[in-house]
């Protein structure tokens, strides 16, 4: 045996012992095993690659299907998808998009599933909801039975408590100018996305200047034993009813059938949903009403008076004031908040309900101003009922 030093690097004199050892052969045995070793498994590789290749591949594939079908049977069921209402309004969806989703419906009246009808009030605001509180009560131990939807100013973003009816309740929205199609476009875009929750049944449009007459129960029974939808639609013979009909509106709106109504209207889901499936009277009524044809007062009565005649009571159910003369209803101030103010709009008249007089005609009133709130909650709830 020998040693050698091996110099390292930048001349430094200490170095690495290294012993070299002869090798020994390797012995004939073992590379003899080795070998048969080899050839066996290269054999065994051989017969099975045969084997799935003409006898097992059937079952191979066959085992794999099964395993990709029970994944899917481990999704949630399709039905749930559609009868469980959107957890969050916001969307990215445009107008044509959302009409288009929400204007499919059941064609059958029996679901399949346990069904609970809801109110759905919807709000056309300016922006804040002045008398918010008031609603809060009236809503107040009716959860499952009813729906919110506010519709404001696009610069507006409503901000409400967690435990608040209106919390996170707002909707896409764009600007909608008063007496012009964007105002139309908004109660629809109202509509739709109220029609996404299926437990939707009937559609209310109120204002934040707006509030209930009665306590939700009353007005719950109200609707659903109703024979028909509340919505004003009458043939006005002069200069503010047919005085706006434009003759190019021909063949699709005649003017036998032009009618006006209040803009504030409760309807049920089908008639909900046959307005927002609406392209082939929009584009006549876009065009060709314009102020002075306003077009909230006309384009809704028009088109069911067309399309479901026979559904609509012709009648609005919410009260208004219009004695004071102009362009709007009168609006109320603190001061005018009393019980003798109330015995006005519950002993109006007398009107029809299921083919019956009744002098329940209203379950809502407006123009209220914001400084009617603490007057209100106060004579509420012996005047209101709640």
């Amino acid at each position: 045996m020998q040693a050698r030093v091996i110099q390292m690097e930048d001349g430094k004199e200490n170095g690495i012992l290294i012993r070299t050892v002869k090798s020994k052969a390797f012995p004939a045995k073992l590379l003899i095993i080795l070998g048969l070793f080899l050839a066996f498994a290269l054999t065994v590789f051989i017969i099975s690659v045969s084997t799935i290749k003409y006898t097992g591949l059937q079952s191979v594939v066959t085992t794999v299907t099964s395993g990709f079908v029970t994944c899917r049977e481990e999704e949630p069921n399709s039905l749930s998808k559609w009868i469980q209402p959107p957890g969050v309004l916001m969307h990215n969806m445009s107008d044509e998009e959302l009409l288009w989703r929400a204007s499919f419906w059941p064609r059958r009246k029996e679901y399949p599933f346990e069904r609970v009808p809801k109110i759905a009030f919807m709000f056309l605001t300016k922006g804040p909801l002045p008398l918010a509180l008031l609603w809060e009560r009236f809503l107040k131990g009716h959860k499952g039975l009813y729906s919110v939807y506010i519709h404001p100013h696009p610069s507006f973003s409503a901000k409400f408590p967690a435990g608040s009816v209106f919390h996170q309740r707002q909707i896409p929205s764009q600007v909608a100018e008063w007496g012009r199609m964007t105002m139309c476009d908004a109660e629809k875009r109202l509509l739709a996305n109220a029609l996404l929750d299926i437990s939707n049944e009937w559609f209310i449009l109120v204002s934040e200047s707006c509030i209930p007459l009665y306590n939700f129960t009353t007005i719950y029974s109200y609707l659903s034993r109703s024979k028909h939808s509340f919505m004003g639609a009458f043939d006005d013979p002069g200069p503010f009813g047919r005085g706006r009909y434009n003759d190019n509106m021909e063949p699709e709106v005649p003017i036998t059938k032009w009618r006006k109504g209040s803009q504030w209207f409760e309807i049920n889901r089908e008639l909900a949903a046959t307005i927002v499936r609406d392209t082939l009277y929009y584009p006549k009524f876009k065009e060709f009403c314009r102020p002075a044809c306003y077009v909230d007062e006309h384009y809704f009565p028009t088109m069911l008076t067309i399309e479901k005649p026979m559904a609509l009571a012709n009648r609005s159910l919410t009260w208004v004031d219009w004695s004071r003369g102009g362009p709007h209803p009168a609006t109320f101030g603190r001061s005018d908040i009393t019980e003798k103010f109330f015995e006005k709009i519950f002993d109006g008249k007398n009107c029809n309900y299921n083919g019956r007089n009744t002098s329940m005609c209203y379950l809502f009133a407006r123009k209220f101003a914001p400084s009617t709130l603490e007057p209100l909650l106060h004579i509420a709830p012996k005047i209101l009922g709640f």
